[in-house]
């Protein structure tokens, strides 16, 4: 077993004897922001600008839709992206994305790419540093807790500089043995990776068996030998013979009571139902303008950028005006068309009856929504459809809760095997 010693580095820990640390600045030949250019005018000579939005937690590429914006002379050679440059996100809302950190590979040297300025690009000398041993020590959990320890806060934003990078004390090691580690640890990586690419394809198997459980009991019941009979409303097809077929408005009220959540709870709506106020959602200070919501009321948001936020309240509290709160008017079980609320073919239809705000965003009013149809069934069978889909819900939800728990047994063991290497505590042999 090799010799260790202190590295003097709290965060870094104990590194092998032969081992010292360095301060980052020393291994980069480069530490720049990024230019976001101008709208353009003609598309032919648009240019792609990269953003943090294109980089995942863990340091991933994810380019789906990226910007294109018009860059001119000089910029043109500053600010493209070369192989091997690493990307870090400098401002984000979000400490999870402070720091993360891509690396360019050869499709960057095909691709003509630039950067925007939420991004800092640092291009390493790589006598000293191997660009993917950088990458695994800027993605490792250590340093990614220097990045948000040593932030400041701007406008909800939170911010890292280059001087913040470059004052990054990072443990240094002879190069051969930093290639060794960074071919280890991709080997390493790959495997783990594709454990929990299995493990996401089986809660999606699950999520979506749970979403047909859903939707079969809600529009056909839990007979499948009674006759049926074509609804006439293409989102439901196919009812029961003896379901009868109202409109929102038959059987629920608007409860439109203006409060103050000084006096009444705040509230969030979400696709989890109605919840006490989430630290992390924005924040209004037009504290007095809100509507009150009572325990049984079902609340909804009517914009469809929160599509299947719905439910059932089970606090008295307040709710912002964006969603309409609802009390039933009728003798109903409440659970079975909660249930039918959240699924993807009552999502399609409530937001069908919606107008625009803004490109892309739409809502649905109160006047809208009553129109809407529903299935009708009897009460009893109301009743039987809910306990049925409580049960069986409850169910399958523990079983993604249980795969969700060996995804975070993945990545915790993902980021020690990244931390015990790139710091030394263990060996490539």
């Amino acid at each position: 077993m090799r010799q260790m010693k202190d590295s003097g580095i709290e965060w870094i820990g104990e590194i092998p004897q032969t081992w010292g640390t360095l301060r980052l600045k020393y291994c980069l030949i480069a530490n720049d922001g990024g230019v976001w250019g101008i709208d353009p005018i003609d598309e032919s000579e648009a240019k792609i600008v990269l953003r943090s939005t294109e980089q995942t937690i863990d340091g991933q590429w994810c380019i789906s839709d990226p910007a294109t914006r018009n860059l001119t002379g000089i910029n043109l050679l500053r600010y493209r992206i070369k192989p091997h440059d690493l990307l870090i996100t400098k401002s984000s809302g979000s400490s999870l994305h402070i720091g993360k950190t891509t690396i360019a590979d050869s499709n960057f040297k095909e691709n003509e790419l630039y950067y925007s300025n939420f991004l800092q690009r640092l291009r390493v000398d790589d006598t000293k540093l191997v660009p993917r041993m950088a990458w695994y020590l800027l993605n490792a959990s250590f340093i990614r807790a220097q990045f948000v320890y040593l932030q400041n806060s701007t406008s909800g934003l939170g911010n890292i500089n280059s001087s913040n990078i470059d004052e990054l004390v990072i443990p240094k090691c002879p190069l051969a043995e930093q290639e060794r580690i960074a071919e280890f640890l991709d080997a390493k990586c790959a495997e783990v990776d594709a454990l929990a690419g299995e493990i996401k394809e089986q809660i999606a198997t699950l999520e979506e068996y749970k979403r047909s459980v859903i939707t079969e009991a809600v529009t056909k019941g839990l007979d499948t030998s009674v006759p049926m009979k074509d609804s006439g409303i293409e989102w439901m097809g196919e009812i029961p013979q003896a379901w009868g077929i109202g409109r929102i408005g038959s059987y629920y009220s608007l409860r439109n009571i203006k409060v103050s959540d000084r006096e009444y709870e705040p509230l969030s709506v979400t696709k989890q139902g109605v919840l006490p106020q989430l630290e992390n959602v924005a924040k209004t200070d037009d504290n007095d303008n809100r509507k009150l919501v009572r325990k049984g009321d079902f609340v909804i948001n009517s914009r469809s950028d929160r599509r299947n936020s719905c439910g059932i309240s089970n606090y008295i509290g307040s709710v912002s005006l964006i969603n309409t709160v609802l009390c039933p008017r009728a003798e109903m079980n409440g659970q079975y068309y909660n249930w039918l609320f959240h699924t993807e073919g009552f999502a399609d239809e409530f937001y069908r009856w919606g107008h625009g705000i803004v490109n892309d965003l739409w809502t649905t009013n109160w006047r809208e929504m009553k129109k809407i149809s529903i299935p009708v069934p009897p009460l009893a069978e109301q009743e039987r459809i809910a306990e049925f889909l409580d049960a069986k819900c409850a169910e399958v939800d523990a079983l993604i809760a249980e795969k969700q728990n060996q995804l975070s047994t993945l990545e915790e063991y993902k980021k020690s095997v990244i931390f015990e290497y790139v710091t030394g505590k263990k060996e490539v042999v």
